[in-house]
């Protein structure tokens, strides 16, 4: 069957490109093939516990850029916790870790990144139970579900007006008391948990919450405007790309790469039976992973409303995407798909990194405590 799927890609000597990594077609295609089937995919699923209590028990129609969210977030735990080069195999054991990043996104109002979870959060962002979402309204619901995620503890930026704010970035990003000089290589930390979760094997940095960078965009009006193609195709090649959320008018992808003037993608138009966890909190993973042929997608077919997604594990991870962005995405003086700044621009609002909310529960559970938020966010 492999064959069959490896057969439906083209003879070229052009290489495809995967979330930061190059596959040669002539001599590559099996590996290519693992490594987009390694990709953890979220699609439409049915008969899991009705949103809210009393909502859809299903997502078809109106969840796939949830899905799609989903799809990003869970690349860049895989990263955080795995490494880019982890690959999935059918059968194989897996890691503990990889098991509890997979419970994250279950179909089930206690998991942290849930359907239920993101459906609910998008109500404070004026999105009704069972509405689409676009690119934007899903980076910022994920901005917010994250600050309730201790395990991972991720740190997630939202560019505003196509501009990334590099200083705010190091702000949100650079853990409280320490004195992080600009460069990478610091001191040790005097706290170990923070020293540990923060070693590298190039030895000690600075104390780095993980970044999950989103710049949702608008490449046109009512199509892709053709100047900005290049340098679209320039951010799969990141080493820290996390792909990019977009499609057509309420029908999401996933897009993970490209090949040639075609992009590569993830499709959550599947509807798929609720997978739960099992007694050994393990999941059941073969539905979780697309072992089919890739979907391809001409560029100038994307609507042009997209949301990059970057992934900077520690601080000089983000100084290296910096760099290339200002070599590889500014270096055409012409329309900038966006723009990156070292400083806060003084007509914005001050930038406040995002804290959980303090709010206080006698028994309840986290369905109960993001229902409060939305009240505190709608007030």
């Amino acid at each position: 069957m492999e064959c069959e799927y490896l057969e439906e890609l083209p003879e070229t000597d052009e290489p495809a490109w995967i979330l930061g990594r190059q596959h040669q077609l002539k001599t590559e295609k099996s590996k290519l093939l693992l490594d987009i089937s390694a990709r953890l995919w979220f699609t439409y699923r049915r008969k899991f516990s009705p949103i809210g209590g009393t909502g859809p028990s299903s997502d078809a129609g109106w969840g796939c850029m949830l899905r799609c969210g989903q799809m990003m977030l869970a690349q860049a735990l895989i990263c955080r916790h795995l490494g880019r080069d982890w690959h999935w195999e059918e059968h194989k054991k897996q890691p503990e870790e990889y098991h509890r990043i997979l419970r994250c996104f279950l179909d089930r109002k206690d998991c942290c990144y849930s359907i239920h979870q993101m459906a609910q959060m998008g109500v404070g962002e004026g999105k009704s139970i069972g509405e689409w979402f676009g690119p934007n309204t899903v980076a910022q619901v994920l901005k917010k579900l994250a600050l309730f995620d201790e395990w991972n503890s991720l740190a997630v930026y939202v560019s505003m007006d196509n501009t990334v704010v590099i200083e705010d970035i190091k702000k949100m990003c650079r853990l409280p008391n320490q004195n992080c000089p600009p460069v990478a290589h610091c001191s040790p930390l005097s706290h170990q948990s923070l020293l540990s979760r923060n070693r590298s094997p190039g030895g000690f940095c600075c104390g780095w919450k993980p970044l999950l960078l989103i710049i949702p965009l608008r490449l046109g009006i009512n199509h892709i405007n053709p100047v900005y193609v290049d340098a679209f195709k320039e951010c799969f090649k990141m080493p820290q790309s996390l792909g990019a959320l977009g499609g057509k008018p309420n029908n999401a992808y996933y897009f993970i790469g490209f090949l040639g003037n075609e992009l590569i993608y993830l499709d959550p138009h599947t509807t798929q039976l609720f997978v739960d966890s099992e007694e050994n909190s393990t999941v059941d993973d073969r539905s979780f992973h697309c072992q089919q042929a890739p979907h391809r997608m001409k560029i100038m077919n994307l609507d042009p409303s997209v949301a990059l997604g970057f992934f900077c594990k520690e601080e000089k991870d983000f100084d290296t995407w910096c760099s290339l962005v200002q070599k590889e995405i500014h270096k055409q003086q012409s329309l900038r798909m966006f723009e990156l700044i070292q400083k806060h621009p003084p007509h914005w609002p001050p930038f406040i990194p995002p804290t959980k909310p303090e709010v206080t529960t006698t028994g309840a559970g986290t369905e109960q405590l993001l229902t409060k938020w939305h009240f505190l966010l709608s007030n």
